[in-house]
């Protein structure tokens, strides 16, 4: 090769290598502002529920509190309803998440077996009812008639089948060998027995995936507590928090902390808004982790093959 032709050779590599630089660059500029983005909003709410009240009033944007202060903290945790309305959605979402995965796990198992009676129609009708709906008044009185309404068993009931998660678990059901099944019932096993002690525990990354989404879903739901509850005993931490943040928009004024808070402090609403938002979801933020940790390894451990 002559030298004519290795400093050609030279400079197109010497163009690929910049063109690639300045692409990477350029990429890694654009994934900075869309994480900054997408991460500031949070972080502002934090910064604002450890800024004093007073001088959160100020507005504007900065990266910390001007004045460090735990008052709006302070105002959350000594009111009884907010923590009242934490238990409220623990006990929704724990008792939600466990009645909702066992109810549609056996209804899928049903299904799975396509000797069942009807087996096709049902489930075209139900996927028809993932498309339609009866309404949100017609809703309400069915609710209200079957005596849901200002009931705690209005956010456990209707969540207690879900035909998406069925056709995730039916799915499932169907690809475990027919042989595990036979040979449990040779040794005597009912049904209700195989799907207790064999099948359910060899369908832990679906049951994992479902009780995910289920709890997560139970937690930030706010839409039932508003239309069916009326008891103050009974909000969930997100109605709350709906309420916080609606009463916040139309009432910016300091308002005078309730319950055994000293009667000279005072937080603004705007403070309080951002501390009630910043608890409510700090459990899923620290839980949710973990759980992804487990949800990942048991859905690898379920796709191998072999």
């Amino acid at each position: 090769m002559s030298t004519l032709e290795m400093q050609t050779t030279q400079k197109k590599y010497y163009r690929k290598l910049n063109s690639r630089t300045n692409f990477d660059i350029c990429l890694t500029i654009l994934m900075v502002a869309v994480c900054f983005i997408t991460l500031y909003p949070v972080w502002y709410t934090v910064v604002i529920s450890f800024n004093d009240a007073k001088d959160a009033l100020r507005g504007g944007i900065y990266w910390w509190p001007r004045i460090f202060s735990l008052e709006s903290y302070k105002s959350v945790f000594m009111d009884k309803s907010i923590m009242n309305a934490f238990m409220v959605s623990i006990a929704r979402t724990v008792v939600g998440t466990i009645t909702s995965v066992l109810f549609t796990a056996m209804v899928g198992y049903a299904f799975s077996k396509k000797h069942i009676f009807g087996n096709k129609f049902y489930l075209i009708f139900g996927t028809i009812t993932m498309f339609f709906s009866g309404g949100l008044i017609p809703q309400f009185v069915v609710y209200k008639n079957l005596g849901l309404y200002n009931s705690f068993w209005v956010y456990i009931l209707p969540s207690l089948f879900n035909f998406y998660n069925m056709i995730i678990f039916m799915s499932f059901f169907r690809e475990m060998p027919a042989s595990l099944e036979e040979s449990a019932k040779l040794d005597g096993a009912n049904d209700l027995l195989i799907f207790v002690k064999l099948i359910l525990p060899l369908s832990m990354p679906v049951v994992a995936t479902i009780a995910l989404f289920n709890a997560v879903g139970h937690w930030n739901d706010y839409f039932t507590g508003v239309l069916y509850i009326n008891d103050a005993e009974l909000i969930p931490i997100q109605t709350y928090l709906y309420r916080v943040v609606a009463s916040a928009s139309s009432a910016r004024t300091a308002v005078s902390v309730s319950g055994s808070a000293a009667a000279s402090s005072t937080v603004s609403s705007t403070s309080l808004q951002y501390a009630t938002m910043v608890v409510t979801t700090a459990p899923v933020v620290c839980v949710y982790p973990f759980l992804q940790k487990h949800f990942v390894k048991g859905m690898m451990i379920g796709s191998i093959k072999g």
